[in-house]
């Protein structure tokens, strides 16, 4: 199933239903790794920060379709959150 582009922005409050939409090819979710582990190991979803791990009990992965990861959405999205997590975590200088 190809990728398929909306034009209204999709909000949803349901983990299972977010994991859903990011199989069916609705976009980006955001999800506990608990959660979003059957989906990655099937190779439904993969992550889209392979390289980033926090060992934590309260670890969250981004996800989406395997076959989406060249859309120029999902590629701003990727590169905004890393320049965004980047600037947090880069060290204040104190005066």
């Amino acid at each position: 199933m190809a990728c398929r582009p909306h034009i209204e922005p999709m909000r949803i409050n349901n983990s299972a239903s977010v994991l859903r939409a990011a199989v069916d090819g609705q976009g980006v979710a955001l999800a506990r790794s608990i959660m979003a582990h059957d989906d990655l190991a099937a190779g439904r979803l993969v992550r889209l920060f392979p390289e980033v791990e926090f060992p934590s009990v309260l670890a969250y992965y981004v996800v989406y379709r395997p076959e989406c990861a060249t859309l120029p959405k999902l590629v701003a999205f990727r590169d905004w959150l890393i320049r965004e997590a980047s600037e947090r975590q880069a060290p204040t200088s104190r005066t």
